[in-house]
């Protein structure tokens, strides 16, 4: 039964982000409209720093379980799209590249040792870095999108790589401990290293 619910529960993490995209979609009939919803939508699967930081955010909450499952990733989307806004009304942040890749290596390393920390630590270090990545989708919107779509393109793809991360967190744990551990090690050590390598770059 056990496994049962947590086969659920993964199938959940991945399905729900899914479900927002025709829902997002459906609320907007113009084909500029499309256009910046799907313009949006690529703009954070175009960039590894930003798939590899979603990703871990997914797997640091479903590690942690319970109420994290929902509030790290919702804490990472909500501070995501002001920070958003924020970029698209064209307010300064520095040093954006260098907190992006920051949340790689952080994230990554986090992952790889098995840090534990309580939940409000984890919501307030996933909004800290949501900032960045926030601030660089808006920054980066083409002058002639809706803001509106294009916003809720990069809202829809950041919580599927949020999902995704939760649904191979929850098949690890349902692998057991021998299989996750080193299965998270390596993976997080590897995301931890593509985040110094960027850092690098970004400095």
């Amino acid at each position: 039964m056990h496994r049962n619910v947590l086969r659920l529960a993964t199938a959940a993490a991945v399905a729900a982000p899914l479900v927002l995209v025709p829902a997002i979609a459906s609320a907007h009939t113009g084909l500029g409209d499309a256009a910046d919803l799907a313009h949006g939508f690529l703009h954070p699967l175009g960039g590894i720093d930003h798939i590899l930081a979603m990703v871990a955010v997914g797997l640091l909450a479903a590690r942690m379980g319970g109420r994290a499952l929902w509030l790290v990733p919702a804490t990472f989307v909500l501070t995501m799209a002001a920070a958003g806004l924020a970029g698209m009304a064209g307010m300064a942040l520095g040093h954006v590249e260098v907190g992006i890749a920051l949340s790689v290596l952080v994230l990554g390393a986090m992952i790889a040792f098995g840090v534990r920390m309580p939940l409000a630590a984890a919501m307030g270090l996933v909004g800290f870095f949501a900032v960045f990545h926030g601030h660089a989708h808006g920054a980066e919107m083409p002058q002639t999108a809706s803001g509106l779509a294009f916003g809720a393109g990069f809202v829809a793809a950041t919580a599927l790589l949020h999902g995704l991360g939760i649904a191979l967190g929850l098949a690890l744990g349902q692998a057991g401990e021998p299989i996750a551990r080193p299965a998270l090690r390596l993976g997080g050590a590897m995301t931890a290293l593509a985040g110094a390598v960027l850092l690098i770059g970004a400095m």
